[in-house]
């Protein structure tokens, strides 16, 4: 992930776009295709959901780590930081 500054509106096109491939998916089960065919458009759908997710992630640790804090508060932020990666990444 690059150091860009990812916008609520990136996030909001990219979920559309997500909900797009769902209703897809949807109506090629409707039109009973391939299972092959429509696993892969799930497939796409978890690697698109991935990235929303580290880009959330990205933006999460980004504000922790940018906050004026003294040294107990700055540990406490890493130990949320590493319990929501944990909790993503599960």
């Amino acid at each position: 992930m690059d150091g860009k500054v990812v916008t609520k509106k990136d996030i909001q096109v990219r979920l559309r776009r997500i909900e797009g491939q769902i209703k897809g998916i949807e109506k090629m089960i409707d039109c009973e295709t391939c299972c092959k065919d429509v696993l892969i458009q799930i497939a796409a759908v978890r690697a698109a959901i991935n990235k929303v997710g580290g880009l959330m992630l990205q933006n999460y640790a980004k504000s922790c780590f940018i906050s004026e804090c003294d040294k107990s508060s700055e540990e406490k932020k890493i130990e949320e930081l590493v319990s929501t990666l944990t909790m993503f990444l599960k």
